[in-house]
């Protein structure tokens, strides 16, 4: 699932290195971020330097996954050295950053994201130094992105990828989406696995005539991730029964955002999911299953866990905490910045997402992060269908978890 990090970088961020600084009080919202590799900068709020060898973060309480301790931690020259209590200064050369009140938390990891993605006739407004430098601000010091390929072409795709991060600021890694099937899909397939380290593969089960897979497709797609040790991702909404609510809604006279999500009911996502989790099952290998944002998807995953099978679920944040109340405001331009596939569902969806995620039956939070301007949404202002979809949240996932999550 992770490639085309700097090698440094990786070992940061897998030895929880990359810190991030989160006040404890909730009021204080600041994060800063020592990574050692990627531009990122050393500091905390108005005492941040730039070249610093030796940092040693004093006095916070240090939480990792297994367990929260109070400790200091050194680095030097980006790599954690030590993390203990009471860490000695042996002499001036040390930036030394005060932690005392705060939690010290490995950088995260965006699981999902969009960045300069040709989508829906534009371009998403973020590319690979404006989205690292909104994550970074958020504590974020790592993300995976996703590989569209061009006409079908992997390797096209991956080049094209390559040259967009070049402009990167931090660490990084590629997913990569199949959107057609042949012979040269399958053995690129395996050249991305072998040559290229991406071994995880997106399925789009939604937008017909572009990105969409037939079922035909995504068990195929599933025999080959499992011959590779492939990790199979999908977006779970039924593509066919979406674009025909599409139209109903159309024919009704229902032209505005509130129609994106009226023609793409919790009832097609609950059933993409469903039918995707039993071809898994049916091949026998894991699956991912991406943005899940409403109760029917969540209690497909629930269900399959339950017998024992092995499914990934993501919440993105917007799902997390947001209601689809929303994309009713009589203001387009307010109610379009909503639009994403699956859609922002009724309230209810969002704290019925929030305790599987707690309970564990969801297992990682991701963002879905796809932003268009004001300017790019109004290619739909007369017809939902050709709104970009797409919203935000590379900077904010961190502290929306934690303010919805942790200190409620």
């Amino acid at each position: 699932m992770v490639t085309h990090c700097r090698l440094r970088g990786l070992l940061l961020l897998l030895g929880a290195v990359a810190v991030a600084v989160a006040a404890s009080h909730p009021a204080n919202n600041e994060f800063c971020a020592a990574t050692g590799g990627g531009g990122a900068g050393y500091g905390c709020g108005s005492g941040g330097g730039g070249d610093v060898a030796r940092i040693l973060i004093k006095g916070g309480t240090v939480v990792n996954a297994h367990r929260a301790e109070e400790a200091d931690v050194y680095i030097e020259d980006g790599f954690v050295v030590a993390v203990r209590p009471n860490i000695p200064v042996g002499d001036d050369n040390v930036k030394v950053i005060d932690a005392t009140g705060k939690y010290v938390m490995p950088g995260g990891i965006d699981p999902h994201t969009h960045l300069e993605m040709e989508f829906m006739g534009t371009v998403t407004i973020d590319d690979f130094f404006s989205g690292h430098a909104a994550a970074l601000a958020g504590g974020t010091t790592m993300h995976i992105d996703f590989v569209i390929p061009v006409n079908g072409n992997l390797t096209a795709g991956l080049e094209s990828y390559k040259q967009k991060a070049e402009k990167s600021a931090m660490d990084y890694g590629f997913h990569m989406a199949i959107t057609k099937w042949n012979d040269d899909v399958s053995r690129e397939m395996e050249s991305m696995v072998k040559e290229h380290g991406i071994n995880s593969f997106k399925f789009f089960m939604a937008y017909k005539g572009s990105l969409m897979v037939t079922d035909d497709l995504l068990l195929q797609g599933l025999q080959k991730c499992k011959s590779l040790g492939a990790l199979a991702m999908v977006h779970a909404e039924n593509g066919d029964a979406v674009a025909e609510g599409q139209q109903r809604m159309i024919d009704l006279g229902i032209t505005g955002p509130e129609g994106h999500a009226l023609s793409r009911p919790p009832v097609l996502e609950g059933e993409a999911t469903a039918r995707a989790i039993r071809l898994a099952k049916f091949v026998n290998t894991p699956l991912y299953v991406v943005h899940v944002m409403s109760i029917d998807a969540m209690e497909e995953i629930a269900k399959a866990k339950r017998e024992g099978q092995r499914v990934i679920g993501e919440p993105v944040v917007s799902g997390l905490v947001l209601d689809d109340s929303w994309l009713w405001d009589p203001d387009f331009t307010i109610a379009s910045k909503y639009v994403m596939s699956p859609p922002i569902r009724e309230a209810g969806n969002n704290k019925a997402l929030q305790a599987a995620l707690s309970s564990g039956i969801l297992q990682l939070v991701g963002t879905d992060h796809c932003t268009f301007n004001s300017t790019q949404k109004a290619f739909g202002f007369d017809d939902f269908r050709k709104i970009p979809n797409g919203v935000n949240g590379i900077e904010e996932r961190m502290h929306i978890v934690w303010d919805s999550m942790v200190v409620s």
